[in-house]
């Protein structure tokens, strides 16, 4: 299976290059293809030392689009809308957002987009065709780039398309110790996606960092 990730050079895009690469392809898409191909390069060069075979390689975010059978857009949402207006191909795709609306203020706040959420706008831009889910909302940049730690987390998955939902939970379920449940239709995706800023919240009032969640 081959999973384009776009925005791939960014902090959570980096993270889920090194967390899956060991078990898919995985094309680094970015608007700087050297920046791509640099970041894939360091990639391979982290999990050499550990002892892990990866499949990475670095390549324009139209190119990862491309060459993708499963899309991840890990992009900030604020640039989210700019990106999709310049990019195609996604048409029968499986396209996973794990984009959050939020703004920090004097505390971090759930900001959704007019149609409700950030999963919600995507499908408005995006063809009929694809198969969209939100997947990945709640778990820190940091933790996905923490290598040497477990990720001990429960993912909700949100979709219309009950096969798209059923292959991404399948992903979510073989990366480290994260578990995916089925959290309903994309419509819920608002109620996931306003998780993390209450998650940030939590970090900051309590100075404890990156906080997750698990379902028991």
């Amino acid at each position: 299976m081959k999973i384009g990730i776009v925005g791939g050079t960014g902090d959570i895009g980096e993270g889920m290059a090194l967390r899956l690469s060991p078990i898919f392809d995985v094309i680094v898409g970015s608007r700087d293809t050297d920046k791509a191909e640099a970041t894939c390069k360091l990639g391979i060069e982290t999990l050499k030392t550990r002892g892990k075979a990866c499949s990475l390689k670095g390549v324009s975010n139209q190119e990862a689009i491309d060459a993708a059978d499963i899309v991840v857009l890990a992009i900030p949402f604020k640039h989210l809308a700019g990106t999709l207006d310049g990019l195609h191909g996604f048409e029968d795709k499986i396209v996973i957002s794990p984009v959050n609306p939020m703004e920090k203020r004097d505390h971090f706040v759930f900001v959704p987009p007019q149609e409700g959420s950030a999963a919600l706008m995507i499908k408005r831009i995006l063809p009929p065709s694809a198969r969209i889910c939100s997947a990945f909302n709640t778990i820190a940049a940091n933790k996905w780039k923490a290598l040497d730690e477990e990720l001990l987390y429960s993912v909700p998955v949100c979709g219309d398309d009950d096969g798209a939902k059923q292959e991404v939970m399948g992903i979510v379920n073989r990366i480290s110790r994260l578990q995916a449940f089925d959290a309903g239709p994309l419509a819920v995706s608002s109620m996931v996606e306003a998780l993390t800023p209450l998650l940030l919240n939590i970090a900051r009032y309590n100075k404890i960092r990156d906080v997750g969640i698990q379902f028991r």
